[in-house]
């Protein structure tokens, strides 16, 4: 089994040929947990309308936000432990095939989640069809795939009580196929402050990024329907990535500014000619923070001397930008 790190490699001291321009949101409604790549042309986006999984393509960003929805999976009353609650779906391949990674549960509060993958075909516009349940134990969202070493691990935002307090954490496991890991292990839990605004402390939203032989993980922090969602970085160094020892814990790098609250929930991906590193995101323009309607962006991201990420701040609406490199320019 072969996790791809499609969009996530960035090849150094290349040139770049600026796409066409663009403004945010991309999307300014059903617009949270955005997830974007590129393949084969198209751009393709997805992200959580609470309904079903959609998914739409087009050859530029400022394309995105007229092109129409392609509904990819809708859920059935015949499977309702799946019915309702649709959140946070990724596209991702794996071995070749596109899958999309999301969770789902009973109709309800969510407080029954569990995490679901869709198989599709060699391209993002595919049809899907339901692949089945990851063996997560209980409630488990934002499920993502994590390649160390070769070795392939999923992880997800759990519930866990290991500190005393029963928090929304993130946890991991170890891939023996793409539906089956192993025990579950803590990864990380919101004990910093800035990890506990608003009703309660939250971990959650994980996605990793890859670059000069260093791999992270962002993950969004604190309560989102509060405006200092924000988003944090864990870094793997050295040893049984399982282990919380294995992993250093920073932030916030990402938060809210320029007229955007709620900042949060991205996931990364490449320009088409694979020079730059951009981000998907979705932020709220309402001061007292939302979880409800919230704006999809994408902004290009930079990196320190030593491959560290610089996330920076949120797109004011409406700013226009140069799109990705090797975009077709109109």
């Amino acid at each position: 089994m072969f996790f791809s790190k499609l969009g996530l490699l960035v090849l150094s001291g290349a040139s770049a040929v600026l796409g066409a321009s663009y403004s945010n949101p991309l999307e300014p409604k059903d617009g949270g947990d955005p997830s974007i790549v590129w393949y084969d042309g198209y751009w393709y986006f997805t992200a959580t309308n609470y309904r079903d999984i959609s998914v739409r393509r087009a050859t530029t960003l400022d394309g995105l936000k007229t092109a129409l929805p392609k509904t990819v999976w809708a859920p059935s009353a015949e499977f309702p432990t799946r019915q309702c609650n649709i959140w946070a779906p990724e596209l991702h391949i794996v071995d070749g095939q596109w899958h999309i990674y999301f969770s789902a549960g009973g109709c309800g509060d969510g407080s029954i989640q569990q995490s679901q993958i869709l198989r599709g075909g060699e391209s993002p516009w595919d049809n899907f069809d339901f692949h089945g349940t990851v063996n997560a134990p209980a409630w488990s969202i934002d499920g993502t795939p994590l390649t160390i070493n070769g070795q392939n691990y999923f992880v997800y935002s759990c519930f866990r009580s290991d500190t005393g307090e029963n928090l929304q954490s993130l946890c991991i496991g170890k891939n023996s196929d793409i539906l089956t890991i192993g025990e579950e292990h803590l990864l990380a839990s919101p004990t910093e402050a800035w990890e506990r605004n608003g009703q309660m402390p939250v971990n959650e939203g994980p996605f990793a990024l890859y670059n000069n032989n260093r791999t992270f993980l962002s993950y969004s922090g604190s309560f989102c329907w509060d405006p200092s969602y924000s988003l944090g970085l864990l870094e793997y160094v050295g040893g049984d990535p399982l282990e919380p020892s294995s992993w250093v814990k920073t932030g916030p790098h990402f938060s809210q500014a320029n007229g955007m609250y709620s900042t949060g929930h991205n996931s990364f991906f490449a320009s088409p000619d694979g020079t730059e590193t951009w981000m998907a995101y979705h932020s709220s323009p309402n001061p007292a923070g939302s979880c409800g309607d919230r704006y999809s962006n994408a902004k290009k991201i930079d990196f320190e001397a030593d491959g560290f990420p610089i996330l920076d701040a949120p797109v004011a609406e409406g700013e226009v930008l140069a799109g990705p490199a090797g975009e077709p320019a109109a």
